[in-house]
């Protein structure tokens, strides 16, 4: 594994697995906050209790972070999993009304620490599309 897919493995996988731990034991009420928000980008989690969220969005979290921060993680599953997570977060910034100024992009005071989400998208994206073929500098 190189220098740089450590790095864009390593900061955000101890991000998300902090936040993962974190999260484990959330109260329902800020469970149930958290979770209206969050059906906001995927709707099927309205369909979940508070508790059931929160065992879901810490549980998955710290399978996340986890799946960054171990080696033997191929970095392609790693990104992946990336993916999905931050997906997710950007889906919910774009769908929740007052995270975005009026062109539906660029983010409010309230949707910037969201917004900033997206960097975690390309992150996985990075991740996903890093090790490709080998191109020769001789053609």
């Amino acid at each position: 594994m190189s220098l740089s897919t450590a790095l864009l493995r390593a900061v955000p996988g101890a991000f998300i697995l902090n936040s993962g731990i974190g999260k484990l034991g959330l109260p329902a009420e800020a469970a149930a906050g958290l979770q209206s928000m969050a059906a906001q980008g995927v709707p099927p989690l309205a369909k979940l209790t508070p508790e059931q969220f929160a065992k879901f969005l810490s549980y998955g979290e710290i399978a996340v972070g986890a799946s960054l921060l171990l080696p033997f993680v191929p970095t392609k599953v790693a990104g992946l999993g990336l993916a999905a997570f931050s997906g997710s977060m950007v889906s919910m910034y774009l769908r929740t009304p007052g995270m975005t100024e009026s062109d539906g992009v660029r983010p409010t005071q309230d949707g910037t620490a969201i917004a900033k989400d997206t960097w975690l998208l390309a992150i996985a994206g990075a991740l996903l599309f890093s090790g490709g073929a080998k191109k020769s500098l001789d053609a």
